[in-house]
């Protein structure tokens, strides 16, 4: 076989012809209609195309080899190679007809379906729901903004605010005059902070 191959003689010791042996060609009866003549001619023939496929596997892996030697001398890596495959891949079913004529068909039903008295109608009671729902969380945050608002006119948030803004003032001043401790309440001299407040 002439393959004008420029690894001409070039193939890997590692491969080597297989043999067309007893096992694939092996003699069995004659088939019903054949003469042995034909059976003869036939066998032959299988033998060559399978002494012709062993050539040619061997070629392929020698022209595989070269090819991966150029490419290696090139700089191409396996990866770039599959990207670029991929790339052309998704390129050439972008183009091809079947995706062309699917994307226009979902175009269609998209717009059939977005057109529908069934979608308006869903589109109008979910619109409807969000407003209610916007109304109603509105309203819970007025009511907690005004009980929060009540609490704090309340004495006993008062009298905690005015318990919070005591300390305050002591940790402060204290800080002011050089000390950045808390004052104690034992046998510092301080007077002692009111009662609680009852809550």
């Amino acid at each position: 076989i002439n393959l004008n191959s420029p690894n001409k003689g070039l193939l890997s010791d590692s491969m080597t012809d297989v043999p067309v042996g007893t096992g694939v060609a092996a003699r069995t009866p004659a088939v019903e209609g054949l003469t042995e003549a034909e059976e003869e001619e036939l066998r032959a023939e299988l033998t060559k195309v399978e002494e012709e496929i062993v050539t040619l596997r061997q070629v392929l892996a020698a022209k595989e080899r070269h090819c991966g030697e150029l490419k290696r001398r090139l700089g191409l890596s396996t990866l770039g190679g599959l990207k670029q495959n991929l790339s052309r891949s998704w390129h050439d079913m972008q183009v091809s007809n079947a995706y062309v004529k699917t994307s226009e068909k979902l175009g269609e039903w998209n717009e059939k379906v977005t057109q529908s008295d069934l979608y308006r109608k869903t589109q109008e009671t979910l619109s409807q729901a969000g407003q209610k729902t916007s109304a109603a969380l509105s309203t819970v945050g007025s009511a907690i903004s005004r009980k929060l608002g009540d609490m704090r006119n309340s004495a006993t948030f008062k009298s905690f605010e005015d318990r919070v803004g005591t300390i305050k003032s002591k940790v402060v001043g204290d800080r002011e005059n050089g000390s950045d401790s808390l004052p104690s309440s034992a046998g510092s001299g301080d007077k002692p902070l009111s009662d609680p407040a009852p809550f």
